[in-house]
């Protein structure tokens, strides 16, 4: 049976879900399911989106309690253990930061340190209340952002609708984070390649694989360029201001949503991230702000620029 491609648009990227079917046709009703869990994801815990949870929760800030689904005391419960292994780095409350840097402008300037000081105090997971099912924002102006693992966790529901289906073949793809749910139909790996940091046309590495997750966290997605520095979107919880030592790093763990978190807490850790990425289990291939390709492969290590 051939392979199909099915595309769409979702959590701002190109999509795909790639599966075994006779048609595009067939292809598109065995992938709608799963198509439709993304579409789900991205309704309900966007914090852009005026009919998620998310949405509601900040919107309360300062007030009262919101009540949450199991789902969504699940997510949480998720953000708190990666704030815990992240000494703290991964904070799903520093989404308000983004009010002081615009990254969605191709020449934009640097906010001044008053500007991002001014937000540092909406900072912090550990100022969340919650209580049973139950959250509050205790400060006006703060605010939730699944945006640190919400793509990879999406392609994680797909995939696990679709296989419950009896798809054994096929991945789905939502802007380079990868869910695999089954070798090719002869048995053998995907060959998933990952994108040079510096030169958009070429691979850095491939990865074979035929179960699991790979997530990729970068510098070179969305940034700025300003005096010949580039300040990337990933903030620093603490400081306010962009990490620098890494220009991308990709993981690969069981679940999509673990290798992404993975990869944006090695990021986040800066020089000590690499010690992060060989204590974690995952196999990893990532690109230092020196241009050093490091990855736990045997004899890893060539430049990569």
């Amino acid at each position: 049976m051939p392979l199909q491609r099915v595309t769409f648009a979702a959590m701002a990227c190109s999509c795909e879900v790639v599966l075994c079917a006779t048609s595009l046709a067939d292809a598109q009703r065995l992938a709608q399911p799963g198509i439709d869990e993304v579409l789900r994801v991205e309704r309900t815990f966007s914090r852009y989106r005026g009919d998620g949870v998310v949405r509601r929760i900040n919107a309360a800030a300062g007030g009262d309690w919101v009540d949450c689904d199991a789902e969504t005391v699940s997510l949480l419960n998720f953000a708190d253990q990666m704030h815990q292994q992240s000494d703290g780095l991964f904070d799903i409350t520093s989404g308000v930061l983004r009010r002081a840097w615009n990254f969605g402008q191709a020449e934009a300037n640097l906010p001044s340190a008053e500007q991002v000081a001014a937000l540092l105090p909406l900072v912090g997971w550990a100022k969340v209340q919650r209580e049973g099912t139950r959250i509050r924002l205790p400060h006006a102006g703060m605010a939730l952002d699944f945006g640190g693992f919400g793509k990879e966790y999406a392609a994680d529901r797909a995939a696990a609708l679709l296989l419950q289906a009896g798809v054994q073949h096929g991945y789905v793809n939502l802007g380079g984070d990868m869910r695999l749910m089954g070798p090719k139909p002869d048995g053998t790996a995907w060959v998933m390649g990952i994108q040079h940091p510096r030169k958009p046309s070429q691979l850095l590495a491939t990865q074979q694989l035929t179960t699991g997750g790979l997530a990729t966290s970068g510098d070179y997605q969305r940034y700025m360029e300003v005096g010949g520095q580039r300040y990337c979107h990933l903030l620093n919880p603490r400081t306010g201001w962009p990490v620098n030592n890494w220009r991308t790093v990709s993981v690969t763990a069981p679940l999509a949503v673990l290798a992404g978190c993975v990869a944006t807490i090695a990021m986040l850790k800066g020089p000590q991230g690499l010690d992060f990425l060989r204590n974690s289990g995952h196999a990893f291939i990532a690109v230092d702000h020196t241009g050093q390709l490091v990855t736990d492969r045997p004899g890893g290590g060539a430049p990569a620029n």
